[in-house]
């Protein structure tokens, strides 16, 4: 199966490293034209729009206006918008009772209120072209919990049941949502992982594997795969679901 995206505008936020940027180059090979966001400029989300062929429209999510601003601006210049790629993210790790408040509402504004106010100001646009796809990236951690991460485990869970709601609630208009959860992935994001436990980061990735059955962590591409194939548009029954890219370590602890 071949994904096609000729001629179709797809929107990544949190593009300028690591999943964000797997996902972006997996939708211009398609044949999309990517508009790529980031809570602001920088050489790295500038240096990707130049390879791709896209542009930058960068901006902070959890601000509902930003949102609107950021889908108007990628209407505004492409003529329509046709794809959203949901994979911003912030995430801090401490025991509950340490817990910062201010990090709280700053992780659940983020991920969780972020994408709820972005699917929100990119509707109108996907509607204007009789439908879309949206594609938000959760976690495996949404669908188990984990340890001293607290507001991002909720917050990636809220998302779950926010895609499966709105898959319900759109697909009859053909705007199709669904999720992919990446399991422990190979991006810069692990190393707060690591702060938090006092390690390094290769020995991060050793303590993650030994509790994967694939043995391995995941690496970025694996996940931007499933990304695509939620995509395409030619793929229209699979509703309100999430993808598990964890190397099957959800068999184990859901």
């Amino acid at each position: 199966m071949t994904t096609d995206l000729t001629g179709r505008v797809a929107l990544v936020t949190g593009a300028a490293q690591g999943m964000g940027a797997a996902h972006a180059r997996r939708l211009a090979a398609a044949g999309a034209r990517l508009a790529l966001n980031d809570l602001r400029d920088s050489d790295a989300l500038s240096a990707l729009a130049d390879e791709l062929g896209g542009f930058t429209v960068a901006g902070d999510v959890s601000d509902p206006d930003e949102c609107v601003r950021i889908a108007a601006a990628v209407a505004e210049r492409t003529g329509r918008l046709d794809v959203l790629v949901a994979n911003h993210a912030y995430m801090t790790m401490a025991p509950l009772l340490e817990h910062d408040d201010a990090d709280w509402w700053k992780v659940v504004d983020t991920n969780l209120g972020g994408t709820f106010f972005l699917i929100q100001a990119v509707l109108p646009h996907m509607r204007t072209e009789g439908g879309g796809r949206i594609v938000v990236i959760t976690s495996e951690w949404g669908l188990t919990g984990w340890p001293e991460a607290t507001a991002y485990a909720a917050a990636k869970s809220g998302l779950i049941s926010l895609v499966k709601t709105l898959g319900r609630e759109l697909a009859h208009e053909r705007i199709i949502v669904n999720a992919v959860a990446p399991g422990v992935t190979d991006t810069p994001q692990l190393q707060v992982d690591a702060d938090a436990a006092g390690v390094d980061l290769p020995t991060m990735h050793q303590r993650y594997a030994a509790g994967i059955p694939l043995g391995r962590i995941g690496n970025a591409d694996e996940v931007s795969a499933a990304v695509e194939l939620l995509c395409d548009f030619d793929l229209e029954a699979v509703v309100g679901q999430v993808i598990s890219c964890n190397g099957g370590s959800t068999r184990g602890r859901a």
